[in-house]
């Protein structure tokens, strides 16, 4: 009797465990010192890019967030209609989005979202699509 309840045990956590791996099918970990992102799809590193952070006085959150919604052509409602083309958000008016300053893209300089070269925000927005908000994870950490 022990062992069967021990079977039944183990494949209860095994039918558990493809939906807790497919959480995570997508990882963006950015990192605020060095002011880049590391985007990981099951586990792999595929891209590395340079990013913008916040600018002095205004805050980038850290943490752990799964995205929330997308939104291909988005326009600021806080910062005078400001293009956020392919917009990952993550919490609440927080971003991961393009950006028409490429110039500053590797240094601080956003308003507290995570700017991104248009080209890199379209192929994470397309992967995001792909997978679902549900299968992507955003680290945001300060090393």
């Amino acid at each position: 009797m022990k062992a069967l309840l021990s079977c039944a045990a183990l494949a209860a956590a095994l039918l558990l465990l493809p939906a807790t791996a497919q959480a995570d099918r997508i990882v963006a970990r950015v990192s605020i010192a060095t002011q880049t992102m590391h985007v990981y799809q099951d586990g792999m590193l595929l891209h590395e890019w340079p990013v913008s952070t916040a600018r002095q006085g205004k805050i980038t959150p850290t943490g752990e967030w799964r995205a929330q919604w997308l939104s291909r052509n988005h326009r600021s409602s806080r910062y005078n209609n400001a293009p956020m083309p392919y917009s990952i958000f993550y919490s609440g008016h927080y971003a991961i989005h393009g950006t028409d300053q490429i110039s500053r893209l590797g240094r601080p300089a956003s308003a507290g979202c995570v700017r991104l070269h248009p080209d890199n925000a379209r192929v994470l927005f397309s992967m995001v699509q792909a997978e679902g908000t549900d299968n992507m994870r955003v680290v945001v950490v300060a090393n």
